[in-house]
């Protein structure tokens, strides 16, 4: 079940049964020359969309699709979050679908530099609950989209060499399969990117100066995109059931 394609009585049934919600999260960022700018909010949309369409039971929330990209802002189109709002907007979230009995909240992550924030928010939520001693009506769980089991261990597989750390040839096809009328084609030079730190906007644009990182796209193919989502939604599922069905201790 999509909440977005859901009406308010559909969703107050579904919560009699079913206390677990999949928020996709990402980032409106560049990937390189031939990278959509929406990949990392795509791929764990594409990843939880295919999950949902093999499981009626799973219900997925509207994509979270601006999160921490400001050392990209140097390439137009990005969008970013300042850490700050980054958090308050998760803790809205957070409040919001727990007050309608939502007891279970997992986030599918799509973008590395949201990572951090979003486990300092988790840590920000969990202590207005410890400082008056109280539990909380709802449990929080972070999940890199490429981190689900199998997933990374068959992107090496399929891209041994240029993988890279950022506008990868792994995320680059799950987008491919996903919006196949959008595949882009560019001549890179080098045909792997460099590497180096991350810092603020400027500094990255200097480093990178077509955006990627370690990367060779041009491995990227709709047929590898087909293949990491074919691997990735049934993974999902899996992690989704245990988060679900994890006892808790009794307080």
């Amino acid at each position: 079940m999509l909440i977005h394609l859901s009406s308010w009585p559909e969703i107050d049934a579904r919560l009699k049964t079913v206390k677990t919600v999949v928020v996709p999260i990402g980032s409106n960022e560049q990937h390189g020359p031939t990278g959509l700018l929406g990949t990392d909010w795509m791929c764990p949309e594409i990843i939880a969309h295919a999950a949902e369409k093999s499981d009626e039971n799973l219900v997925v929330a509207p994509t979270f699709n601006i999160g921490m990209a400001q050392h990209h802002l140097a390439f137009a189109g990005t969008i970013s979050l300042r850490p700050s709002t980054f958090m308050a907007a998760i803790t809205d979230w957070v409040s919001s679908l727990s007050r309608h009995g939502f007891e279970r909240i997992y986030f599918l992550n799509g973008h590395g530099g949201n990572t951090a924030t979003i486990e300092a928010t988790f840590a920000e939520i969990y202590a207005e609950w410890s400082f008056v001693e109280e539990q909380p009506p709802f449990v929080l769980k972070l999940r890199n989209w490429w981190d689900l089991p199998g997933v990374n261990s068959l992107c090496n597989q399929l891209f041994p060499k240029g993988h890279g750390m950022h506008a990868t040839p792994s995320e680059i096809a799950v987008t491919q399969a996903g919006y196949p009328d959008h595949i882009k084609t560019a001549t890179y030079s080098p045909q792997i990117a460099p590497v180096g730190p991350i810092r603020d906007a400027l500094d990255y644009r200097a480093r990178f100066p077509d955006g990627r990182i370690g990367s060779d796209p041009a491995l990227a193919s709709p047929e590898h995109g087909r293949t990491i989502i074919a691997a990735a939604a049934p993974a999902l599922l899996k992690d989704v059931a245990d988060f679900s069905n994890e006892v808790l201790p009794e307080v």
